[in-house]
């Protein structure tokens, strides 16, 4: 019987299409070279103690209730996704005990990248190897999917997809996730303004403007549906100038409907004025992470640029592996 299993799953970046997926259009969303570890251990007790380094926080919950051991206010608010999956591969499994989960992750946190998914998923699939819970990688989305309502309300999934099948993928909300083969190699920079994103408010707000605005808002986010079915053929031809002309364009939706700030902007400017093919924001918005396309040459100009601007910067690469068992 195993008493440890690790797992790590990759962070992500939007390429196009974020927040309007929400609403049932496609997306193009990949992997990236980053990842959150997870390793997990059984208990004699029937708790659930979550600890993070990354967090600098720790906690356990036993019946729903959770104690904080290490941490701030929000400790609790962070780990209830991985409680949620921690007793739905409990129940799945049939098995009478509590586990330790220990997260790891050289994902930022609330940026944008799909950290707390990569943590959801990573947790499934660790907690699926230890408890024999018999799983699949579909299980193990579906499960981390769930978890994720929990913190953001009404997500689109795509966070949960990527991290679980690695890739690039078209992602459209209730339909099959579409892998796409993408040869060409994207030369990317992330651009951090270390500003937390509240991915729930974003997503709220939009749907209120939707409320509000319903022709307008829903013809806005069948042209951004548009834009990402139309990079296809950029991405599969590597035609990189097109694709950073419809990187900015998607972004200029997205300013439409109020989800960029003040400091995403600063950092995007800097960015094409560099050299950038494309630059757009990532992610919920309202802070958090941008995204610049550059040629292999200019991304250290493109990087300096934002940089000088205020954020933190670093270049990334696409990943093919999803979600994988460590150990």
């Amino acid at each position: 019987m195993r008493t440890r299993a690790r797992a790590s799953a990759p962070g992500k970046i939007i390429l196009l299409g974020e927040h309007f997926v929400v609403h049932g259009e496609p997306a193009i969303v990949l992997a990236i070279d980053k990842r959150a570890v997870v390793t997990a251990q059984l208990r004699d007790d029937r708790r659930i103690w979550v600890w993070s380094e990354t967090l600098k926080a720790s906690g356990y919950f036993v019946n729903d209730r959770f104690h904080t051991q290490k941490g701030e206010e929000s400790t609790e608010e962070r780990f209830e996704p991985v409680y949620a999956v921690a007793k739905s591969v409990l129940g799945i499994s049939g098995r009478d005990c509590g586990v330790d989960v220990e997260i790891n992750s050289s994902i930022p946190i609330s940026a944008g990248l799909g950290s707390s998914a990569a943590v959801a998923v990573a947790s499934a699939a660790a907690l699926n190897e230890l408890l024999g819970a018999g799983l699949s990688k579909d299980g193990v989305f579906q499960l981390a999917f769930d978890a994720e309502k929990i913190v953001h309300g009404t997500p689109s999934g795509i966070d949960p997809a990527i991290s679980t099948y690695g890739g690039v993928l078209l992602y459209r909300s209730g339909k099959n996730v579409k892998p796409l083969n993408i040869q060409v190699d994207l030369p990317l920079v992330i651009g951090d303004t270390m500003q937390e994103r509240p991915t729930g408010k974003m997503v709220a707000h939009v749907n209120g403007l939707r409320r509000r605005y319903p022709l307008v808002i829903s013809n806005m986010m069948r042209a951004g549906g548009k834009i990402a079915l139309h990079s296809i053929e950029a991405l599969q031809t590597g035609d990189l100038e097109i694709l950073g002309e419809l990187m900015n364009m998607n972004h200029a939706l997205l300013c439409a409907v109020g989800v960029s700030n003040e400091r995403l902007e600063k950092l995007v400017r800097a960015a094409r004025e560099a050299g950038a093919l494309g630059a757009k924001l990532t992610g919920a918005g309202g802070g958090g992470c941008m995204i610049a396309l550059a040629f292999p040459e200019k991304l250290d100009d493109v990087a300096d640029a934002i940089r000088r601007a205020g954020g933190e910067a670093f270049t990334t690469r696409k990943t093919a592996e999803g979600v994988r068992i460590e150990e």
